[in-house]
């Protein structure tokens, strides 16, 4: 063997066993992240068991807690929640319209021209208060016949007196006697024909003779009222057929609206309603049914109904929109909860309940409000303790704790 292939022999194998020696060494560091992997696992295992461990403690940890001055002054007042029987509702809506039977078109009986104008519109006015002037020529003419017939009536009656003494005392024949009591009885009845042409006018009363101004007479209110419509004009001609003034009695107002056919059955006269309105928004005005027509419209298949509502304020205005929710003759058991044991929390309905725990918020899903009350759909069970009162006072509490806790 030369030196050549004796050195090239020794470099193959230094070669070979650098490469062994390599291997051997990468061996332990591929092996590593798998080692550093399951070293770390154990401590993010326990962390993740921690988190969840504190989030069901924090779930558990929903009670809030007060003591018993805490509540007395905060006026929480709780009860545990029954079923109750309600009435369904029936909800319609319709406009404002004044009571038909306390409305009145004011106008003159005679024709004649408005002289002057004492009431303006929105006035409120009192029963007979005269709300305009009007100078009528029959109305003088009226007058003058019933001064002229006064006058021939009080002759008359004085004729008739004296002959009553001379006939008594056969001064006068009995044919002259009853002459003069004959004049008497026609003078008599002139004068209650022409009183009765005043009452026709309007004018009864007033004993004015035929001079200034017995031809002008007051157009008066019928009743206490509003003035809601004015037409008279001081100068023009008033007709008979016109009204001047429309004078309405607000102190009750109507909703008139139309019944669909399937439910005319359930309704009946004196059913409370609940009138609610855009304009005042939260509020309800309590009514009932007064009126259910006897006749269907064959076209539309309703049915009239009227609601009363009491207006002694004023604060409903004719020709306002309105929603007025009926009860009807049907009932079922529903779960009642005062409107206001729920408040908004995240823009949820949200009731509390009280137990051993303390009060916890429960979210529930309401139905339709009945008289101050709210029905419950869903999130309460019978039997549990609702607060009744208070709620606001635990909801400021409960934001309040949050808030702690988060800092």
């Amino acid at each position: 063997m030369t030196s050549f292939q004796s050195h090239s022999t020794c470099a193959l194998i230094l070669s070979m066993l650098l490469l062994a020696g390599c291997g051997k060494d990468e061996q332990p560091k591929k092996e590593e992240p798998a080692k550093a992997a399951s070293a770390h696992a154990p401590k993010e295992t326990a962390k993740g068991a921690a988190s969840a461990s504190e989030g069901a403690a924090h779930s558990e940890e929903q009670g809030l807690k007060l003591s018993a001055e805490e509540i007395q002054a905060a006026g929480i007042k709780t009860a545990p929640l029954q079923e109750q029987e309600v009435n369904e509702q029936i909800t319609v809506t319709a406009t404002i319209q004044a009571n038909q039977d306390k409305l009145a078109r004011v106008a003159p009986r005679v024709p004649g021209r408005v002289t002057q104008v004492m009431a303006h519109l929105g006035d409120k006015v009192k029963q007979g208060q005269p709300l305009a002037l009007v100078d009528s020529i029959e109305v003088g003419e009226a007058q003058s016949a019933y001064a002229q017939a006064a006058s021939e009536h009080a002759l008359a009656k004085a004729s008739m007196e004296r002959a009553e003494k001379l006939y008594a005392d056969q001064i006068i024949p009995q044919k002259d006697y009853l002459r003069v009591r004959a004049d008497f009885e026609k003078a008599k009845a002139v004068l209650r024909a022409a009183d009765d042409k005043r009452q026709m006018l309007g004018i009864a009363g007033r004993k004015e003779s035929a001079s200034a101004g017995a031809s002008v007479f007051p157009v008066s209110a019928p009743f206490a009222g509003t003035i809601i419509e004015k037409k008279a004009v001081l100068g023009e001609l008033a007709q008979s057929d016109k009204a001047l003034f429309s004078v309405a009695d607000l102190s009750n107002v109507w909703i008139e609206a139309n019944l669909y056919e399937k439910d005319v059955g359930k309704m009946r006269v004196g059913a409370p309603a609940l009138v609610t309105l855009a304009a005042y928004p939260g509020e309800t005005f309590k009514g009932k049914v007064t009126y259910i027509s006897s006749v269907m419209d064959k076209e539309s298949r309703t049915v009239k109904a009227r609601v009363d509502v009491p207006n002694a304020d004023g604060r409903l205005k004719l020709e306002m929109f309105a929603t007025a929710a009926i009860a009807t003759t049907a009932a079922a058991k529903a779960l009642l909860l005062p409107e206001e044991a729920v408040v908004l929390v995240q823009g949820q309905s949200t009731a509390f309940i009280h137990d051993a725990d303390g009060f916890e918020p429960r979210a529930v899903d309401l139905g339709e409000k009945l008289h101050g009350q709210v029905v419950l759909k869903s999130g309460i069970k019978p039997g549990e303790t609702v607060v009744t009162k208070g709620a606001y006072a635990l909801k400021a509490k409960m934001l309040k704790s949050q808030i702690g806790d988060a800092h």
